[in-house]
């Protein structure tokens, strides 16, 4: 008797001690939810907010260490980019081609950062000759300026001219207004010092596009 009086005891014991274990577990999940209305909203305005600064923050992390921002001064670039144009440009650019658009911190006679389009790259030959550019011979189509745009040689007249190891040769899309790899001012770019490619425009607004081409 005194066993079974045992069982009946330890029986009661985890009844009560299951039923504890319930309460606090409903008792837990009462206070986890919200009680009324108000804290209902201040749930819902939290998750929101929790949302938007994980945006933002990720939006900063690929803008800080993938792209850099850069505005246009001047009209070398035009119709290409425009004053006031603002750029996003990548932040790396280990190989630059011919027709990249590129932003360049060389040292120069303005003291400042230029915008200009890589038209050669290291180890081939570039010509200006009858107003336009000739490239390892052969006349350079270059729909990305406007038809009536005429290239010149300036004070540097050394051509043809090979582009030595580690530079390029650059030239403003405004050929009549651009001081570039023809000019003493400016002269071939070492690579080192192009910060980066443009990839697209942020402003205007709705511009994105960089690689824009006119029909002969």
């Amino acid at each position: 008797m005194e066993q079974d009086k045992d069982v009946v005891l330890n029986e009661q014991q985890e009844s009560v001690e299951e039923t504890v274990e319930q309460t606090v577990e409903t008792v837990e999940e009462d206070q986890s939810k919200p009680k009324n209305f108000k804290e209902r909203i201040a749930f819902s305005v939290y998750d929101v907010a929790s949302i938007i600064g994980t945006a933002i923050l990720a939006i900063m992390l690929v803008f800080t260490f993938g792209f850099r921002f850069v505005g246009v001064v001047g009209p070398s670039m035009q119709p290409t980019l425009f004053e006031n144009d603002w750029l996003a440009v990548t932040a790396t650019l280990k190989n630059p081609e011919a027709g990249d658009i590129v932003i360049i911190t060389q040292p120069n006679a303005f003291n400042e950062p230029i915008v200009k389009r890589v038209i050669a790259t290291e180890g081939q030959t570039v010509d200006i000759r009858d107003g336009h550019v000739y490239l390892d011979g052969e006349l350079l189509v270059e729909k990305y300026i406007s038809p009536d745009v005429v290239t010149q040689r300036e004070d540097l007249d050394n051509y043809p001219v090979t582009v030595p190891e580690g530079q390029v040769f650059v030239l403003g899309d405004n050929r009549p207004h651009s001081s570039d790899s023809r000019s003493s001012a400016i002269g071939l770019i070492d690579n080192d010092y192009i910060i980066g490619k443009v990839s697209f425009r942020l402003m205007p607004f709705g511009k994105w596009d960089v690689n824009i081409e006119y029909d002969y």
